[in-house]
């Protein structure tokens, strides 16, 4: 424990120079409180909202309402339906970039997919033409494919491939790419679930090379003058900022968006717009988030779905 404890003020120490705030933070983990509940809505809400709404935050999207303390939207019968969403007010934190995408967005890929929050959030902010959603870990394709059918997200797809494949197969192809980055977990502590090594420097380190790989094998998918967005729930800088920065330096093609209305959670360890929530903000477990845009200039290219016949896990069209 004590060993555990000096690697988490190792982390502490990187993210902050505030005295105070290192103790908020730490005491935001090792003394976890619930955070409201959260939920996206898939159809149109309701006339009269069957739960306690809290206010929203400036940069809360009109389509998610975050609920007031114990409230259980998962057991209502609206969620039954496909309704709504639920999911951690950090999700929609990490995807409120997607908001500053000015242009019509025809084909969006999630590398990273399930459950599907930023799927679903990305379907009803931006309405492409098509969605498509990647998970590689096989055990989670259920939930997935579940929550795209419950919540009626079409058109989409599921699929099951390492995202070297994508490279290959899709290049140059997607409007949007999003990489809801594996991590190494670490703000599962604020909402009091177990991450066990998050904070060593081997779990940091494998993890970090891992999102390389994910994020340098999703940008050969994005279209030219199309988007990239990295994101992750965890606060390790080796696992956020330095992936950006390496990202940037190998795809100097891209240039990070500004997202104004995020512009109060800038992060202070880089000086690229990128952006974190904290668990002592009360508002959600943490996240991390950036935007990219691919700034070549071209045509993107057709996805061609029959060649991807043998693929679908799961079709709506």
């Amino acid at each position: 424990m004590e060993k555990a404890s000096n690697l988490l003020l190792k982390v502490t120490r990187q993210l902050f120079t505030n005295v105070d705030e290192q103790t908020k933070f730490i005491d935001a983990l090792v003394h976890p409180q619930p955070f409201a509940p959260c939920i996206l809505w898939c159809q149109n809400k309701p006339e009269v909202l069957p739960f306690s709404v809290q206010t929203p935050t400036h940069w809360q999207p009109h389509f998610v309402d975050r609920l007031s303390l114990g409230e259980k939207p998962g057991k209502h019968s609206l969620h039954e339906q496909g309704y709504f969403y639920c999911l951690d007010f950090s999700s929609v934190f990490s995807a409120s970039v997607l908001l500053a995408i000015p242009e019509s967005i025809s084909v969006v890929f999630d590398m990273c997919a399930a459950p599907g929050g930023k799927s679903v959030f990305a379907w009803k902010a931006l309405r492409p033409d098509l969605l498509i959603t990647n998970e590689v870990i096989g055990k989670r394709l259920g939930m997935l494919i579940s929550n795209l059918k419950r919540c009626q997200i079409k058109p989409s797809g599921v699929v099951n491939r390492d995202s070297s494949i994508f490279a290959e197969l899709l290049p140059a192809s997607s409007n949007l790419v999003l990489v809801d980055a594996p991590c190494t977990g670490q703000s599962l502590l604020a909402k009091n679930e177990k991450a066990p090594g998050c904070f060593h420097s081997t779990s940091i380190n494998k993890s970090a090379n891992r999102q390389k790989r994910i994020i340098a094998n999703s940008a050969q998918v994005v279209a030219p003058q199309g988007y990239l967005a990295y994101m992750t729930c965890t606060y390790s800088p080796e696992e956020n900022e330095q992936v950006c920065e390496w990202f940037l330096e190998r795809f100097p093609h891209f240039q990070a968006v500004k997202v104004d209305h995020l512009s109060t959670f800038q992060s202070r360890l880089t000086s690229i717009p990128c952006y974190r929530m904290f668990p002592q903000y009360r508002l959600g477990a943490g996240a991390f988030t950036a935007l990219f845009k691919n700034m070549m200039e071209g045509d993107a290219k057709r996805v061609d779905l029959e060649s991807m016949s043998a693929m679908w896990r799961y079709r709506s069209m």
